[in-house]
């Protein structure tokens, strides 16, 4: 549109069109007017600008940002076809939701994406980059919210007038500087896609500059239009990204368990391209007997179906965590169940178990990295895990590791994410990891600060996982193991056992519900496991009795009649008990306890 006002065209309109002396004597002038580069409107030219135009496919939207896209706009019209430009997208645009559309009342949110301009007119006012954009503080709205925002028509104003300074700009301090800058034409487009409105783009031109013609309005809503679906495109892309990363964090644990004798800092650090997030993921999970299981993995392939297929595995190796203790049998077994899923999908995986009683972990890999082992002295070597094939390939068995650390000592497991980088090789990548885990200050690796300083952080095209413990001390006595003699001695000297050793604690009003469930147990593993093994005995946030056997069945509550004279044990522990279970190990099983403490 022309905003309805007559004599604002190219000068020289009237007599130049009849008279050849005059529309030559015009167009040298214009020539010579716009020797800055603007477009001229010569038949040269107009192929020039069909090229300039065209050439915006190359320029505009190279990547699937919107804030991105919106620069590359404003920085291709100046100074070839505007002097000064500024770009503004909705809100919603900007959090991936639809635009606006016309029959909505109100002017739509929208915030400052963009603002290029010559040296000449850098001392305008516009919108700051990233700010909301003020509607208007004039007593009146601006044309390009009266026909941009609200019809989505275009405004030209080939020659402004002083009544038109504040018609354009939102406030009064911006028409005066817009006015002693010498601007003297304005146009704005909206954007428009699917029928939708994205945004705006308005542009300026001042001294030494054409006014604005109905050509360049033509030129800017094609360029405008082309923009939009670049931005559009980016929405889009925002939006899915933004569904597979929120997938990908709900299915990540939301809350580290307490971990006796360890220091426990995760983090997932998503992929800033779409291809690169869904697939990864960690976990946490407290054992019997204070120990902790840890896991790292990485489902082969990107997007929603890795995402879904990483939070399957992740579920089935929490069950098999409760019922063994053993990485390599974990592994054994979820491998079978990635065979099982539909999708064939593969996966590697790093598995690890720590017991606080002897500061040990206990490893096995499926095809995944190793960790890397920081002794806490100035000390840093990559464990040698034996690695096994990736789950889903059908090859175990999986060999353990066993490895003992030092207090403090750190282990770092992670994903290839936080390494991988284009055109270098695997072993200068860990190398990187290693010297940058090392440079980081004492005390800041279990917070955090490893992934920005990791190989690919400046560049990362995979999502990463990151999993840090650090042993610690656990409180002095809080842990008791004995072992118990394998005969019919053993219920009395656990009961003996645990009763001094929950008087010494402090929590003896305890000991009645512990003597019943130990006695339980160890009768359990004379009749049924080959005679006990080890009792543990561990305080925390709860008491925790743990007796282990060499048997190979796990213990189940028995349907006792009245008239049966046994079988009611295990639900007298389930009654007095907060909970209990058993889970197997290397050498036969365990079987445990748990009761709240006094408050």
């Amino acid at each position: 549109m022309n905003d309805g006002s007559g004599g604002r065209r190219l000068p020289g309109r009237g007599s130049a069109g009849r008279d050849p002396a005059a529309r030559r004597s015009a167009a040298e002038s214009v020539r010579f007017r716009w020797s800055r580069g603007v477009l001229a409107p010569d038949r040269v030219s107009t192929r020039s600008r069909l090229a300039w135009l065209n050439s915006a496919t190359s320029r505009i939207g190279t990547t699937l940002e919107v804030e991105r896209t919106a620069q590359e706009l404003a920085e291709f019209t100046v100074p070839r076809f505007a002097d000064g430009a500024a770009v503004d997208i909705l809100e919603s645009v900007l959090r991936g939701e639809e635009g606006a559309r016309w029959t909505e009342p109100g002017i739509p949110a929208m915030r400052a994406m963009a603002v290029t301009a010559i040296d000449e007119l850098s001392d305008l006012e516009p919108t700051p980059v990233g700010e909301t954009v003020v509607h208007s503080e004039q007593p009146h709205e601006t044309l390009l919210h009266q026909y941009c925002l609200r019809q989505g028509k275009p405004v030209l104003l080939s020659r402004m007038r002083t009544d038109d300074f504040v018609r354009v700009a939102p406030t009064a301090s911006g028409a005066a500087k817009m006015r002693a800058a010498g601007v003297h034409s304005y146009l704005a487009v909206p954007l428009i896609a699917r029928g939708l409105l994205l945004g705006s783009a308005d542009f300026v031109r001042g001294p030494g500059t054409p006014p604005f013609s109905p050509t360049d309005l033509a030129l800017a809503e094609q360029l405008a239009s082309k923009a939009a679906v670049f931005i559009d495109n980016a929405r889009l892309y925002t939006r899915e990204r933004e569904h597979v990363v929120s997938l990908q964090r709900s299915l990540l644990p939301r809350v580290t368990p307490a971990a006796p004798g360890l220091l426990v800092h995760s983090e997932y650090a998503p992929s800033a391209a779409h291809h690169g997030v869904g697939g990864d993921w960690y976990d946490v999970m407290a054992l019997p007997g204070g120990r902790t299981a840890l896991m790292v993995g990485d489902v082969m392939g990107h997007g929603l179906p890795a995402a879904a297929t990483m939070g399957r595995l992740r579920t089935v190796a929490r069950t098999l965590m409760t019922l063994d203790t053993a990485p390599e049998r974990i592994l054994a077994r979820l491998d079978l169940a990635t065979r099982d899923l539909e999708d064939d999908q593969v996966a590697t995986c790093l598995c690890a178990v720590y017991d606080p009683a002897d500061s040990t972990y206990t490893l096995a890999s499926a095809g995944h990295l190793p960790p890397l082992l920081l002794d806490g002295r100035g000390g840093a070597e990559f464990v040698r895990v034996p690695a096994g094939a990736p789950l889903g390939a059908g090859v175990i068995p999986y060999d353990p590791l066993r490895l003992r650390v030092p207090e403090g000592a750190h282990l770092v497991m992670y994903t290839d994410g936080l390494v991988k980088t284009r055109g270098e090789d695997v072993d200068d990548q860990l190398d990187r990891l290693r010297t940058a885990a090392l440079g980081l200050a004492p005390g800041t690796l279990e917070r955090g600060g490893l992934v920005e300083r990791a190989p690919a952080a400046a560049a990362r095209f995979d999502e990463a996982v990151l999993l840090v413990t650090t042993s610690a001390a656990l409180p002095a006595g809080d842990l008791r193991v004995w072992e118990l003699p394998r005969d019919g001695r053993a219920a009395s000297v656990a009961r003996g056992l645990v009763t001094d050793q929950l008087a010494a604690w402090g929590l003896s009003e305890l000991a009645d519900v512990s003597e019943l469930v130990v006695s339980e147990l160890v009768g359990n593993a004379l009749r049924y496991g080959n005679g006990p093994g080890m009792l543990r005995l561990m305080r925390g946030e709860r008491l925790v009795v743990e007796v282990s056997d060499t048997g190979p069945d796990l213990p189940q509550i028995q349907h006792a009649d009245l008239s049966d004279e046994g079988g009611r044990g295990l639900q007298l522990i389930n009654m007095l008990c907060r909970r209990w279970g058993s889970c197997r190990t290397v050498t036969g099983k365990v079987v445990w306890a748990e009761q709240n403490m006094p408050s």
